[in-house]
């Protein structure tokens, strides 16, 4: 489901992207997305969002009581596009992609690593230099513990995943010996 999410709200994040960086307002842009992604993710509100029963227009007026009357005439728009096409339930996932493009517009990457034990300050600082170097531009790093990796480490770039943990090894030997 979370993929189809993704699917749905890909082109809109896009859309909505192109004109936020046109007005040059990525940042009133992002933060309205946000307050939106806040308010569809109230159970509440998600409840209504989901029930086919519940007129999209009611729902549509809900959202922007919450809002309030400071959303862009832009934002408020693409609400009631969303609306149209019944599509308000990925208001979160378009926010969030809405974020990832606006970050990499600004030359951010946010990358996780995962690695089976904890990294000092001194490796970290290492591995940030190295991934500056491999992505080109500065990068955010988060970093995450798993013992289940074994050791070695798990990076992980928007879509692109660099798996060099031991675990990652051992289930690439054995899918081929599968073969």
């Amino acid at each position: 489901m979370a993929g189809d999410t993704t699917t749905v709200a890909r082109p809109y994040a896009e859309a909505a992207f192109a004109i936020a960086k046109d007005r040059k307002d990525l940042d009133a842009w992002s933060d309205a997305l946000t307050r939106l992604a806040a308010i569809a993710e109230d159970p509440k509100i998600a409840a209504r969002i989901g029930n086919p029963n519940v007129p999209r227009e009611e729902i549509q007026s809900l959202i922007f009581g919450v809002a309030g009357e400071t959303l862009p005439a832009e934002v408020q728009n693409l609400v009631r596009l969303l609306t149209a096409n019944k599509r308000l339930s990925v208001l979160p996932e378009l926010a969030r992609l809405f974020d990832e493009l606006k970050t990499a517009e600004q030359g951010l990457r946010r990358i996780t690593v995962r690695t089976a034990f904890a990294l000092s300050d001194d490796e970290q600082a290492a591995l940030t230099k190295s991934l500056k170097g491999h992505f080109g531009g500065d990068v955010e790093l988060t970093v995450e513990n798993d013992p289940s990796l074994i050791g070695g480490v798990e990076v992980r770039a928007d879509d692109l995943v660099i798996d060099g943990s031991i675990r990652g090894r051992l289930q690439q030997l054995s899918n081929a010996l599968q073969f």
